[in-house]
Order: C-alpha cells, then sequence, then structure tokens
C-alpha cells in the first residue's frame, strides 16, 4: 500500500499466509500463558477466591472481544499493528503509538525474563548447590539465567514469524502436559474448599472495582499487538476467534493458578502478602521443585517469542516506513 503521505506499508498477500487456527491459537496462549499472568493473578487474589475468579472471567472475556476485532483488522488488510495506526495519524503521527508499542513490550519482555531468570536460579540451586537469587553470592545465577533466557528468546525470534510459529506450536504442548501436572501438585497442597473459604486480611482487602482496573490494563495492552500476527492467518476465524479463545484460556488458565497459589501459600504460612505474588517465590514455598521453574522458562519463551516480535514491528514502522515492500 503506497500513497505520498504515508509511504510504503508492508502488506502480506493472501496468497502468503500461512498461519492456520492453531498456529493463531497457540500463539495467543502463548501469550498469556506466562510468568506475568501467574503474578497478576495473585494480585487479585487479594480479592478473596471467588470474587476474583469471577471477575477474572468476566474482564477477560470482555477485553479479549476487542482483541478479536483488531485481529480481523490485520486479515482483511495484510498491515501490522502499527501500520494501521497511519490511518489516523499519519506517518509521523504513527511513530508516538509505535514508541508506546516499543516500550511496553519490550518492558514485559524485561519482567518475563527476570522471573524466569530468577527461577533458574533456584534450578541451579536444587541441582548444584548455587545460593539462589536474593542470597549472597546468589547474582551468578541470575546472571547466567538471563543469558540461558536470551539465547532461547534469540532462537524464538530468529526467523521471524516463521520461528514464532514453530516455538508456539512446541511451547503450547509442553505447557499444557506441565501446567495440568502442576496444577495437580498444587491441589495436593490445599485444597479446594479452603481455598474458597480463605479470606484476605483487611489491611490488603482488594475491591472488585480495583481488580478491574488491574486486569484490564494487563488485557487491552494485547489488543495493540493483535494484527502483527493475524496478518499472516490463511482464514477469517483464525484472526478473530483464535485469538479470542487462546488469549482467554491463557489469561484465566494461568492468573487462577495465580490466584490458587498465592491463597495456598497465605493458608500454608499463614501470612499473605500479594507483592511476593510471583511464581517463582510461590513455587519455592509450595516446595513444588524443578517442575514448576521448568514452567516458567518455557512460557516465557513462547510469550517473549510476541513480545519481541511486536515490539521488533513497532520499532520497524518508526525506522523504515519508506522502505516496505509487499510480501
Amino acid at each position: 500500500m503506497k500513497n505520498e503521505e504515508f509511504g510504503h506499508i508492508e502488506v502480506i498477500e493472501k496468497k502468503h499466509r500461512h498461519q492456520t487456527y492453531w498456529d493463531m491459537f497457540a500463539t495467543w496462549v502463548g501469550a498469556n500463558a506466562n510468568n506475568g499472568t501467574w503474578y497478576v493473578g495473585g494480585v487479585i487474589a487479594a480479592c478473596g477466591f471467588v470474587t476474583a475468579s469471577t471477575t477474572l472471567v468476566i474482564v477477560g472475556l470482555a477485553s479479549y472481544i476487542l482483541l478479536a476485532l483488531a485481529g480481523y483488522m490485520g486479515y482483511k488488510t495484510g498491515i501490522p499493528a502499527m501500520g494501521l495506526t497511519r490511518a489516523s495519524f499519519g506517518l509521523r503521527g504513527s511513530f508516538l503509538p509505535s514508541l508506546i508499542n516499543l516500550v511496553q513490550f519490550i518492558g514485559w519482555a524485561a519482567v518475563n525474563t527476570f522471573i524466569a531468570a530468577t527461577s533458574i536460579s533456584y534450578i541451579l540451586h536444587d541441582l548444584l548447590g548455587w545460593p539462589v537469587y536474593g542470597k549472597p553470592g546468589g547474582a551468578k545465577g541470575l546472571i547466567l539465567g538471563i543469558l540461558v533466557m536470551s539465547v532461547l528468546h534469540l532462537l524464538s525470534t530468529s526467523m521471524g514469524e516463521r520461528s514464532v510459529q514453530i516455538i508456539e506450536r512446541l511451547g503450547i504442548i509442553l505447557v499444557f502436559v506441565l501446567v495440568i501436572w502442576e496444577t495437580i501438585i498444587v491441589f495436593q497442597q490445599v485444597s479446594l474448599s479452603d481455598i474458597i473459604a480463605w479470606r484476605p486480611p483487611s489491611s490488603a482487602k482488594m475491591s472488585a472495582g480495583a481488580a478491574v482496573d488491574v486486569l484490564a490494563a494487563f488485557n487491552l495492552a494485547w489488543v495493540t499487538a493483535a494484527s502483527d500476527f493475524t496478518r499472516f492467518a490463511k482464514k477469517k476465524s483464525s484472526s478473530t476467534w483464535a485469538p479470542f479463545l487462546g488469549a482467554d484460556l491463557g489469561l484465566i488458565w494461568f492468573a487462577l493458578i495465580g490466584i490458587i497459589a498465592t491463597i495456598a501459600t497465605a493458608i500454608t504460612l499463614e501470612h499473605f502478602d500479594p507483592n511476593k505474588s510471583d511464581p517463582s517465590t510461590i513455587a519455592s514455598k509450595l516446595g513444588l521443585g524443578v517442575l514448576a521453574m521448568l514452567v516458567i522458562i518455557i512460557t516465557s519463551t513462547t510469550a517473549n517469542a510476541v513480545n519481541l516480535m511486536s515490539a521488533g514491528s513497532a520499532l520497524t514502522n518508526m525506522t523504515k516506513n519508506s522502505v516496505y515492500e509487499p510480501v
């Protein structure tokens, strides 16, 4: 697509699109089945199980209707997300939303990498006796973890959209197997009835309205990246229903695990601290061991493949606005 104001925009023609429904579904499950989602679930656990889980489902379904609509825009036009903003803001005006996307997705990639690197430090502690991060000498485990995750992230994005497709296809199977196993282990620690009956201390209690704010801010970030991926979808349903169902499954499943694991930790230790609801801390306190840490590492890789591709797309919109060629 080309005009005097907008320059060239990369358009993926339909004959070059090869992402199936399963590919799109796996991509968006992988996007939300991650450490950040677990952490957000732990934060809204301060509402209590019933309020937190109900709010989670309602806000997730409402938020990802917008994801499906934005996904359809990518399918219809074949244009990346930030390229679409040129119609409203012009070429230079599109730089601002591109910068926002770049910052937010690099930020989430950094958060996920840090949590996964912390998990690697716990694994190294269990296997080699290294001190965990946060203890004297624990920095070397964290640094090695960051290096390992950096290599995994490079591999997951090395071939662009194709490598993301591969990592999501493989990663989603591992995520399903390991997370089901981990869920069973959590419920062996604390019963569901105890989790439902638990009430947060008044000093830490969160209102349902505050939980809606947290979830909306978390969920809607993905809307601004939808067409970066759905422009490769073969069919309309792959660009709408697949992202909607995949993102909701990843969100609800992992945030629910975060809610349950945080409450289980509070019951077990008789102390509730939503600021320590990150998966590495909870997995350690519940004694979930290497299994949980591997889940964290794998889900960080699948989620950051999406984060880094979207960040790259935003950067490309700012730096190569006049040299795109149709694909």
